[in-house]
């Protein structure tokens, strides 16, 4: 975790100075600093930091709703800090990937801890998303393909293996995804231009 860029935002200078201290000294870096929901949000969207520290009550804008969009957006981690009494408060922040809390008093043996599991499944959860990501493009492009093999079939009298190496070779030769040479013959295809559409099929 060595290196991370850390954003802190809590009304209190003094604690910030405090918390600054303890991140500096374990090799953090401390790239944005505010005092209220509203600057931190703004800080946080430029800056596009490593990790967010801030307080779960903040003015401007509630500490648990700017958390709630940082998560929505896949900003950063994000570790609230609170007093014990609100602490039922913020148990919804448990269900969240992306958000953490730490009680007050903060010191070394609850906030790094808190930072390496926050960070942790941050990243774990952006592999997820990514993956997930990568398997829907996968099936759309599957369903545009076959789409295209099937008029070509229709249109061309290729059978599957032959309109599959067509729309490859096409994909090769333009240099484009073969998604978008699949949406290209489906569009000749299915306002029945192919003739006059040569240059794609």
């Amino acid at each position: 975790m060595y290196g991370l860029r850390v954003v802190l935002a809590d009304t209190d200078p003094l604690f910030r100075r405090h918390l600054k201290e303890k991140l500096l000294k374990a090799g953090y870096m401390v790239v944005g600093e505010a005092s209220d929901g509203r600057n931190a949000l703004q800080m946080i969207f430029n800056i596009q930091p490593d990790l967010v520290i801030m307080n779960a009550q903040l003015p401007g804008r509630d500490g648990l709703e700017v958390a709630k969009i940082i998560e929505e957006h896949r900003l950063a981690p994000v570790i609230l800090i609170t007093e014990l009494n609100l602490q039922d408060e913020l148990k919804e922040a448990l269900g969240h990937w992306m958000i953490s809390y730490i009680l007050k008093p903060v010191d070394e043996i609850n906030l790094f801890p808190a930072v390496e599991v926050c960070v942790a499944m941050f990243r774990r959860f952006c592999r997820l998303d990514e993956e997930n990501r990568k398997l829907k493009q996968g099936l759309e492009t599957r369903k545009v393909l076959d789409r295209a093999k099937g008029l070509l079939i229709e249109f061309r009298g290729m059978t599957e293996q032959q309109a599959f190496k067509h729309i490859q070779k096409l994909s090769m030769d333009k240099c484009l995804p073969i998604q978008n040479i699949a949406y290209q013959i489906i569009k000749a295809l299915d306002s029945k231009k192919l003739e006059n559409r040569s240059d794609l099929v």
